[in-house]
Order: structure tokens, then sequence, then C-alpha cells
């Protein structure tokens, strides 16, 4: 009996521990809660955050508010419904929470008394409220709103109202997810209280916030409540779709007069904050003209005698978040940083100090409180972000909310290496390593070579929803990720090699990076595949034709096949027009498209591929993808077309993640994990 109990008992310990450890799937993935638009209280005793939580069976993930004690101790709960609330704002006193909430139909603003949770309707605009934007004096709202700019088809033909058509005599026609329309988002002031709201851009057919990523960051009021500084790109037609050249604009509200404050500074300019103080407003802003993927540089505006300075001259990272300390001195920023993304801490001086350490993503949020404390989202491949706080001068971290607390238990986590690969011509290329979370270095495992989308872009410690290395390892494959040049991070220089190079370097860089790894032990140089989405997805369309016998499979997700017919479909000119030299037709512009272009070397093709896109992508038009799947039917390859009819260039519903995630890895198991 008592030896009856014993194996009992054993068993149970065995079944804990394999509880304990459960298998990272995408279902797991999609029920993780994600922290996100966080906020210090003016007293710096509460942070209010927005907490997404994930519903397969609704296909939906529902948005609601909470407020967390600093010290993290205390949650309240403040909005629970099925509508998203978002956007969500203190008051200058700290007392009330504005906020957005879709509860009515389109989104209103509403404000809540704190902690009280007393709610008022404060807006009622027929078309909704995109941002907000609380003056410092209390009594207004800064909001933007979508207003009828343009007739219609209907306007000109009412007694035609049944007919659905579109007519255009400009560029766009398109943008990213959606056809233009007769409808701009303009800058309004609302009474704090509520009432009629007024126009502050009328009868301008321009946008603010910038479309389609732009927010409430690029509107941001003076101290004393009398300005209002926004991010516009005031440009129409084909100005518009070949320059990058949008601007800091200011309001005043007294004289009613607009200023350009940044005339003259030709790439993006965007995201105006002003100083504590009001003598500075700092901005983001790139320096060329049509090159979406200059330095982000932090710049100051002296509102005194207009001075343009640079505080990032010093410091060779794309800045990404910014927030004033509280004496006007100094600011604090997030920036690019070697495959993560770290705090900085910089002086009007142009002195630069990182004041954060560990191997993580530091920030998606950043906020200070007026005791000088940092609150900022902390993340890497195996933690789902989470805010802390620490001190502005730097030291011990103080983790605030555990949005998935039983994370850490329930899944084993990868193993991570960081390696720095020699490329073809002798430079050094910065690698992620990520093994499967139960790797045995004396076991081969099939490897997925991830090839980063962009083309600009920085593979660091994110936890993604989407490109989720943790779950890619949980499949039982070794991920390597390359930081191949054309990625910030590293140097302007290293990002800028990539355009007009598509096809050149970039592309020795993931070949060398592959051939290195794949020495190792346990890789197994019989199960390598290669994946990536929009430039990576360009990257395997042209490894499927370069790669001499590497890869046994190959995963393209709305990636760029057809270089030329690419120039003619997407919306946006400025980016061909950068990365490829220009239209195909000009000059010696064919030897690029001949050189870089994937379907031109479709002859070559002879591995499984499995490709998918979202018939709403206008960036990279699915069409690419059913050219490049005919080239592999054609051809007899194992292939495989998942096409998504509502969704654009990223994959952002539950459900259809989740059955994308069981194809692609059906897919490529077969291909490359021996039976």
């Amino acid at each position: 009996m008592k030896r009856l109990i014993y194996i009992l008992i054993l068993i149970g310990l065995a079944s804990t521990s394999i509880f304990a450890q459960k298998q990272f799937n995408s279902r797991e993935l999609y029920s993780l809660n994600r922290v996100s638009e966080f906020s210090a209280s003016p007293d710096g005793k509460w942070i209010l955050y927005k907490l997404s939580v994930p519903n397969i069976e609704d296909n939906k993930i529902y948005h609601d508010l909470y407020a967390v004690s600093i010290d993290g101790k205390e949650t309240i709960r403040l909005t629970e419904d099925k509508a998203s609330e978002f956007n969500a704002i203190w008051s200058p006193n700290g007392k009330k929470i504005a906020y957005l909430s879709t509860k009515d139909g389109a989104p209103q603003i509403y404000v809540m008394k704190f902690p009280t949770k007393e709610v008022e309707k404060i807006s009622n605009l027929e078309n909704g409220v995109n941002t907000l934007a609380w003056s410092p004096d209390g009594k207004y709202f800064a909001i933007t709103s979508d207003v009828k700019i343009l007739k219609t088809p209907k306007d000109k033909y009412p007694e035609l109202s049944k007919a659905k058509i579109r007519i255009y005599e400009n560029v766009p026609v398109r943008h990213w997810d959606e056809w233009v329309d007769e409808n701009y988002s303009h800058l309004f002031l609302l009474a704090a209280q509520g009432g009629e709201a007024i126009d502050l851009m009328q009868n301008e057919a321009y946008d603010t916030p910038l479309k389609p990523f732009g927010g409430a960051e690029e509107i941001s009021w003076s101290p004393d409540s009398k300005e209002i500084a926004y991010t516009c790109k005031k440009l129409y037609g084909i100005e518009f779709v070949n320059q990058t050249n949008s601007d800091i604009y200011v309001y005043n509200i007294d004289s009613k007069a607009t200023k350009n404050i940044t005339q003259g500074m030709m790439g993006y300019d965007k995201a105006p904050l002003y100083s504590p103080d009001g003598k500075y407003i700092a901005f983001y802003s790139m320096e060329h003209n049509g090159f979406e993927s200059d330095k982000n540089r932090l710049m100051l505006f002296d509102r005194s005698n207009s001075k343009v300075t640079d505080l990032s001259a010093k410091l060779d990272q794309w800045a990404e978040e910014k927030i004033w300390a509280k004496d006007s001195k100094s600011l604090y920023i997030t920036a690019t940083d070697s495959g993560i993304v770290s705090i900085f801490h910089i002086d009007l001086n142009a002195n630069s100090k990182r004041i954060s350490e560990g191997i993580y993503d530091f920030g998606s949020g950043l906020d200070i409180t007026p005791d000088g404390k940092l609150v900022f989202g902390v993340q890497n491949i195996n933690m789902p972000l989470d805010i802390f706080t620490m001190p502005a001068k730097g030291g011990k971290m103080t983790q605030v909310t555990f949005s998935n607390k039983d994370f850490s238990s329930k899944f084993k986590p990868s193993k991570i290496e960081q390696r720095w690969v020699t490329a073809k011509d002798g430079k050094k290329i910065h690698v992620w390593l990520i093994f499967p979370p139960d790797f045995d270095p004396n076991k081969k495992y099939p490897m997925i070579t991830y090839c980063q989308g962009g083309p600009q872009s920085m593979i660091s410690q994110r936890f993604h929803y989407r490109w989720n290395f943790y779950l890619m390892a949980s499949h039982g494959y070794i991920v390597m990720a390359p930081n191949r040049r054309g990625v910030p991070g590293f140097g302007q220089d290293w990002n800028d090699a990539i355009s007009k190079d598509w096809g050149g370097m970039p592309m020795q860089d993931i070949l060398s990076a592959t051939d290195e790894i794949a020495k190792e032990s346990y890789v197994d140089k019989d199960g390598l595949c290669a994946i990536g989405a929009s430039a990576g997805g360009y990257t395997t369309f042209w490894l499927a034709g370069n790669h001499n016998k590497r890869f046994k499979a190959f995963l393209a997700h709305c990636g760029v096949f057809n270089l030329e017919s690419m120039y003619g479909s997407t919306e946006e000119l400025w980016f061909p027009n950068w990365e490829y030299n220009g239209p195909y037709w000009e000059g010696n512009n064919m030897n690029f498209y001949d050189k870089n272009s994937p379907h031109n070397f479709a002859k070559n093709w002879d591995t499984p591929i499995i490709i998918s896109s979202g018939e709403r992508d206008f960036r990279v038009p699915y069409t690419q993808s059913l050219e490049a799947f005919t080239v592999a039917q054609v051809k007899n390859i194992p292939s495989k077309l998942i096409a998504f009819p509502d969704e654009t260039h990223f994959i952002s519903k539950i459900q259809e993640f989740m059955i994308w995630d069981n194809e692609v890895f059906d897919f490529l198991d077969r291909f490359t994990k021996k039976k």
C-alpha cells in the first residue's frame, strides 16, 4: 500500500512538472494579455494603462483600462465591457481620466472621475474621434476627427446614387489598407465639458496624425495652453506620393494663425513635444526627402529664436520614444542599440548616456513621475511586455504589472545567444540564435533562417505577436535571425547599405550567416528553411532563385516578387524611387530591376514554398504573391497559397493567425524534419 501511494505521488509530481512546462503554441500566444498606452498620473502615484485581452472564440481582442499604483500593490479595473477603450489620458490635476470608447459605435470621448469611476460622455461627432490631448489648463481637448473635404461620385450624380464607383484624377488611390476617399483627419478644438468642435484645418485636404501609423504622440499642447503643435504632410497628389516631407505646425489659440516651424527641413518631421518650461519643442526628423528609413534624429526647436539643434548628433542610432525631464534640461529616449532597444539620457548639449541594462527591449511607452522615476515597458523573446519603473539616473528596475504572471511557470524559456558572423566582405553581422525550449545539444534540429522585413528594421528582443521567435522555436526549430546590412541599430552606414542593392550584399549576409550557423553540430543541414514577410518575403523569393540548394523550404508573406509591377501598383512612390533608384523606364534603372527582381530568377526555382498574403494589402499588393505562386505551380514545385480576404499587410485577426501558423509549420515540417 505504501509503495502504491509512493508511486501515485511520483506520478502526481511528474504530471505537475509536465503541466508547469506546457508546449507553447499559437493558442497560448493568443491567450496572453497585452499591456500598452501607459502614463503616470500627475502626482506620480498611479500608472494608467490599456490591457488588451484576446478572445479566440470571438476572433477579437478586447481593450479595457486599468490603473496600478506606482509600487504595483494595487490595481483598479476602470472599464469592463465589449467596447474598446483606448487613448486614455489624465486630467492636469489627476482627478479625472479622459478616454475614447466605441460603446456607442464610432469612438467618442468619455471622462471618468478617478478613482470613483463616475463616467460622462463628452463628444458626439458623426465620424467619431481619432485621438485626444488635454490642455494643461484643463479647459480644452485637442482632438482629431475625419471630415468630408472632397466631392464624391454621388455628389456629382445624385440621381444615380445606387452606383458603387470610385473616380480619381490624382494619386494615391489607395494607401496601406484603405482606398483614398473624401475624408481627411483634421485637428479640432473642443471644450472639456463638450459642445461644438472647432476645425483648426478648415477645408485642408490633409491628415493629422500621419496615416497609417501616426497617433496621439503627433499632437502636443504648450504648457500655457496657448498653442497646439501637430504633425502634418501638407502635400497633394503626385507630390504626396513622391515625398516624405512632413512638417511640425503650430496653431495659436488666440490669433488662430498656423506656423510651420520646420520649413525647409525636407524629410519626415513629426511627434512634437513641448518642454515643461515651454522654452523648447523636441521632435523627430529625418534629413532626406523620400527616404523613410533615414536616421530618426532627436531635434530641439528653441521657441525664442527658432533655432533647431540635432540632439542626437553624437548618437549613431535611431531615436524612438521621448520624454522630457521635469526640469527641462534633458530628455530620456529609447533608441536602437545593437540588437536591443535601450533607454538613453540626452542633455541639451547633445551628450548621451545609456541608462538601461540587460538584454531586453525597453520602451513601447515611456513616461516620468514628478519625483524622477521612469516608467517604461520591458520585454524580450521569452517575456511579454510589462510595465517597470526605475530611477531616472539608472539603477534597479521594479516590475509594476504582471499581466501574464503564470507565463514563466507554465513555459520553459528558450535559450538565446548573440553571435557575430563574418560577412563575405569581412564585415561583422550580428545574429540572434533562439533555441527550442527543450534544446539538447546532442541532437540535431532543423533551422529557420529568419529574413527581416522593412527592409530597414532591426531584429531585437521584441516579443512579437506575429513573428514570434519563441513560438517558432517551440515548433522544434532553431531560429537564426541575422541583422544583415540594411537595418538600424548598428550605425546609419550599415542601415543605408541595402538601398539600391537589395539583391546584393544584404542577401550575401543572410547566406553567410546561414552557412556559418549551419556548421554547428546541433543543426541539421538537411533541414534548413527561410521565412520572411514584406521585404523579408522579397528575400525568400530572391533566395528561392539563388540559394544553390541550401534550403529545403521557403515561406513568403506579403512579399515583393516583381519589382517592375510593384512600382506600378504600390502607393508610396517615394519608396521605390529611393530604394530602386526610380522608375524602371528611366535611364539605366533597368539594370537594378534586372539584377534585383526575384521574378528574373524564377527559372532557378526548384524548392517547396508556401506563400500568404492579405487581399487588403495595398502596400505590397497581393498580386505579387499570386505571381510567385503561379511560378511554383507551373514548375510543379510543391507549393501552397494562403489568401486572407480581410487582412492587410499584417495578420491581425486571431483565428486567421492560428490557421496560418498551423498551415505554415505543417508545410515546413514536411520538408525539413526527418520522418
